[in-house]
């Protein structure tokens, strides 16, 4: 049965028009999806199957649900097609949908490092290619979310790291390409966020230990438990998602957008570790981690 496109909205703050937004089952997505329906926007949510959809569709009248899978062209050609026969004029787009791949880089299958690419920076930008011309009708937004580890090379988290300086470059070659066309681009770039990516990255430990050996366990096995606790106690601590969607909300509306939304006082010490010479970046990052010389 052909799924409707009207989403009905009672007593709306501000009639706005829709902005789509990758990523949405959990964490940083939800939160922006919420946010944004909230604020009067019609809201295309993407997901990556029908219960995840029927999730989000719940939770707000202006939400409305797509399949979607960044990664395959098929699957990003035809949400575009489904959001331009809707008929409701796309201001936004928000590319969030994202995957975190841990472990030393000397034991880490290339296969995964491609997959880490592919999901964080080739899809972001498939997304952002197909949306385009209908965000060139009305001088739309395009926003990527990004991450302190596109500041700092993180250890332990190379391919994460390696796939948000990836998505830094990306967002700020595509602004002074778009800045002609009257399409605003900004980059989010948050510090600890409060979100589940990274506890599925712990809940795959088992496997990536199994895969070190014992050779690998002698090199790495203190540093990886090391990493294991920053990252428990960082989603512990870490800001909430809807800080997130706040500035996603700014970005959206805001008559100047910024270049860059640096969030939190990670984002901002990492903008200034970034600068430093090698040796006191190294310093402090293995004293951060509690990394042995």
């Amino acid at each position: 049965m052909k799924r409707r496109c009207r989403v009905v909205a009672s007593s709306p703050p501000k009639r706005r028009g829709a902005v789509l937004v990758t990523g949405t089952s959990s964490g940083i997505g939800k939160a922006i999806v919420e946010e944004l329906a909230a604020a009067g926007f019609t809201i295309f949510a993407t997901v990556r199957n029908e219960v995840d959809r029927s999730a989000v569709e719940a939770l707000h009248t202006r939400i409305r649900g797509i399949l979607l899978d960044v990664t395959d062209r098929e699957s990003v050609a035809k949400a575009a097609q489904t959001v331009e026969q809707c008929g409701t004029p796309l201001e936004g787009v928000v590319n969030n949908a994202g995957i975190a791949i841990g472990g030393p880089l000397e034991y880490l299958p290339l296969d995964e490092l491609r997959t880490q690419l592919e999901v964080n920076v080739i899809g972001s930008l498939a997304v952002t290619q197909a949306f385009l011309p209908q965000l060139r009708a009305v001088h739309g937004r395009v926003i990527f979310i990004g991450s302190v580890a596109g500041r700092i090379a993180v250890p332990f988290i190379g391919p994460y790291s390696a796939s948000k300086f990836a998505l830094r470059a990306v967002a700020d070659a595509l602004r002074i390409e778009l800045g002609h066309s009257g399409i605003r681009v900004s980059l989010i770039e948050p510090g600890s966020v409060r979100t589940p990516i990274w506890r599925k990255g712990r809940e795959t430990r088992a496997a990536l230990e199994e895969r070190l050996g014992t050779a690998g366990a002698a090199h790495y096995g203190d540093a990886l438990r090391a990493l294991m606790r920053q990252t428990e106690q960082e989603e512990r601590i870490g800001m909430p998602p809807q800080r997130v969607a706040r500035a996603v909300l700014q970005a959206l509306t805001s008559r100047r957008p910024r270049a860059h939304y640096m969030l939190g006082a990670p984002a901002r010490i990492g903008a200034i570790l970034s600068l430093l010479p090698a040796s006191l970046h190294d310093r402090f990052m293995r004293a951060s981690m509690r990394l042995k010389r």
